[in-house]
């Protein structure tokens, strides 16, 4: 893996469902420049496998902690976060990156779908964040990261996934308004579509190869999915002192997908 040497040596970083896709690409990114890493997910099975592979990466086992938790719970978010200070000392960068929106549309979305949606996305960011801060504030700064989507910033997919991914990227907004006093960064990035082994797009594509083939033909100027990895390295930038004065915006990582300016 390329290093990119973005002064991030042992730095904290925890990086919530980081089993695999978005955020585990951003583990390892993070992890091959340097920083110590909290890793957490509800499957334990995953998360030891992930926790072996950012382990490989780091070089050490022992710079990788792993909590298996759900942080749709406020009780889940407080044991990863208090698990990674235990282990680490303190919190120097956040990467919110659970996330979920099913339902359909406004008529055939129950309230338990729009709940369910914000409960898993929306409140771990919040709750996530706010835990973090006065570790950051206490060691001079620090960097929060949220994952969101170019559907939070366009029309695009479910209304439920739109409305959850747009609220990230407003409170990432409002947020680094309110944390620059204390050095610390928000920023939130907005990926196209991805495509990783057990995600939503890789399993559209195995029950419907030739409709995802059009679409991608369609919607994608570069003409393939994007992968893992590459939102991973942008995040690793984001949090880091290269990134010093980005704070407040939502970086568009999509292969010209989107069509907002």
């Amino acid at each position: 893996m390329l290093v990119m040497d973005l002064g991030l040596r042992e730095k904290v970083a925890l990086i919530t469902g980081s089993s695999r896709g978005l955020g585990l690409a951003s583990a390892r990114a993070l992890a091959a420049e340097g920083c110590l890493i909290g890793l957490c997910a509800r499957t334990e099975d995953r998360l030891e496998a992930a926790q072996r592979e950012v382990a490989a990466v780091a070089g050490d086992p022992a710079r990788v902690v792993a909590i298996a938790a759900d942080v749709s719970r406020p009780d889940g978010v407080a044991a990863v976060v208090a698990g990674t200070i235990k282990a680490f000392g303190g919190v120097d960068i956040l990467i919110n990156n659970v996330g979920l929106g099913g339902g359909a549309g406004l008529m055939d979305t129950p309230d338990a779908a729009w709940q369910e949606a914000f409960d898993h996305t929306l409140f771990p960011s919040i709750r996530a964040s706010r835990l973090v801060v006065p570790s950051m504030q206490q060691r001079g700064g620090g960097s929060i990261v949220i994952i969101a989507s170019i559907f939070g910033r366009e029309a695009g997919g479910r209304i439920v996934y739109n409305a959850v991914k747009a609220a990230e990227i407003s409170i990432a907004k409002s947020m680094a308004q309110q944390l620059a006093s204390s050095n610390i960064r928000v920023n939130s990035v907005s990926p196209g579509s991805i495509l990783f082994e057990g995600g939503s797009w890789w399993k559209r594509q195995q029950a419907d190869p030739a409709g995802i083939a059009e679409f991608v033909k369609r919607e994608i100027p570069f003409n393939r999915f994007g992968r893992p990895e590459e939102v991973g390295d942008v995040v690793a930038f984001l949090a880091s002192p290269r990134a010093s004065w980005i704070s407040g915006t939502s970086v568009v990582v999509d292969g010209a997908q989107s069509r907002a300016f």
